[in-house]
């Protein structure tokens, strides 16, 4: 069994949208877990007053009944509560009567480091607003609601995924500081995040093709978040620097490891062993003191669009790449397990940790 998820929504339309499919009918999902996930990714110090505004709810509109799924694709709307400010200028339809409100003139002011050129080159736009309301990292509100209903999954076969911040800016803990000064100079901040998940067991993901992976699933699915520009999974770059006899978790009796420099996965396989996984975020491109840009529309030198940014939104990845963790190992598990139902799910995985002896005593 596959799962699958497709998500839509630009940043300013009327909302998001996700559709989750291959979930196993019976799985009791809490709305209000959801919506504290929802919170989470909106918190942090440092962020836009956008936070406040939105106040992040869950719908569903179909593959629910009564709180459980039916083994039907599960979609997921989270809406856009700024978008009352964008009906003008965001309409999916041509507008009717005179410009009113935010995004009614184009944009053609590229920000260094965002996906503004790139896509306008790519997809033939004349306004930068068609690139970037898409690859705004708004739309990963509802990217965290199908996390959480991952994780409403993983806890059935009693794994846990937890997302936290390493640093910002440089610093590992009292990083308001940092923030006030790059706020005060009208600059942003990136940072570290780490994701653990405990309760793995052995055998999720392969080294039969290199899709299989999960530490390639992993990178690719944190590298896909906006602004992440490095990956690591265990110690991951302290790894080279080291001997071999040094780098490696030699295996007790049990079948348990020593360490777990290798972050739980051997081969692009769990080993049992904690999962530990962590992103670097670079700065957020949106300044409020421009960059070096070019004018689409006259091909001179120009500063880059200054729109609403998050100075420092380093908390709310650590909640988005605990969700992209989470997505994968539902993922893994289900493609191990299977079941369309979820009690056949769970008699799979009494049935395989038999199998497996899992876990081992000395």
């Amino acid at each position: 069994m596959i799962l699958g998820l497709s998500t839509a929504g630009e940043s300013h339309g009327p909302a998001l949208v996700a559709i989750l499919t291959g979930l196993p009918a019976g799985l009791q999902l809490d709305r209000a877990a959801i919506d504290a996930d929802l919170h989470r990714r909106q918190q942090g110090y440092g962020r836009s007053p956008r936070q406040q505004l939105e106040q992040d709810q869950v719908e569903v509109l179909a593959g629910l009944r009564h709180g459980r799924t039916l083994g039907t694709p599960l979609a997921l709307l989270v809406r856009n509560r700024d978008h009352k400010n964008w009906e003008w200028g965001m309409n999916p339809w041509p507008p009717e009567g005179e410009p009113s409100g935010k995004g009614t003139k184009p944009v053609t002011l590229p920000r260094p480091g965002h996906a503004d050129l790139a896509g306008v080159l790519k997809y033939g736009h004349e306004d930068v607003r068609n690139a970037l309301e898409r690859a705004s990292a708004r739309h990963t509100a509802v990217f965290v609601a199908a996390g959480a209903v991952a994780k409403s999954l993983l806890s059935e076969v009693g794994i846990a995924v937890a997302g936290s911040v390493l640093e910002i800016g440089g610093e590992r803990g009292g990083w308001e500081a940092a923030i006030d000064a790059a706020r005060a100079d009208r600059d942003t901040l990136g940072g570290i995040v780490e994701v653990r998940a405990t309760g793995v067991f052995p055998g999720l993901g392969s080294y039969a093709t290199r899709e299989d992976r999960l530490d390639g699933r992993f990178a690719g699915a944190l590298m896909s978040i906006q602004a992440v520009k490095g990956v690591e999974v265990g110690d991951g770059f302290e790894l080279a620097r080291v001997r071999g006899t040094v780098a490696h978790d030699e295996i007790e009796p049990g079948l348990k490891r020593r360490s777990n420099r290798a972050g739980g996965l051997e081969a692009g396989v769990s080993n049992g062993e904690e999962i530990v996984v962590r992103a670097a975020m670079k700065p957020l491109p949106t300044l409020m003191r421009p960059l070096d840009s070019v004018d689409l529309e006259t091909g001179e030198a120009a500063q880059a669009l200054v729109e609403r940014s998050d100075v420092a939104a380093v908390e709310a990845l650590a909640v988005v790449a605990e969700a992209a963790v989470a997505w994968e190992l539902a993922c893994a598990v289900r493609e191990k397990l299977g079941g369309d139902a979820l009690v056949d799910v769970l008699a799979a995985h009494r049935a395989y940790l038999e199998r497996i002896e899992w876990p081992r005593t000395p």
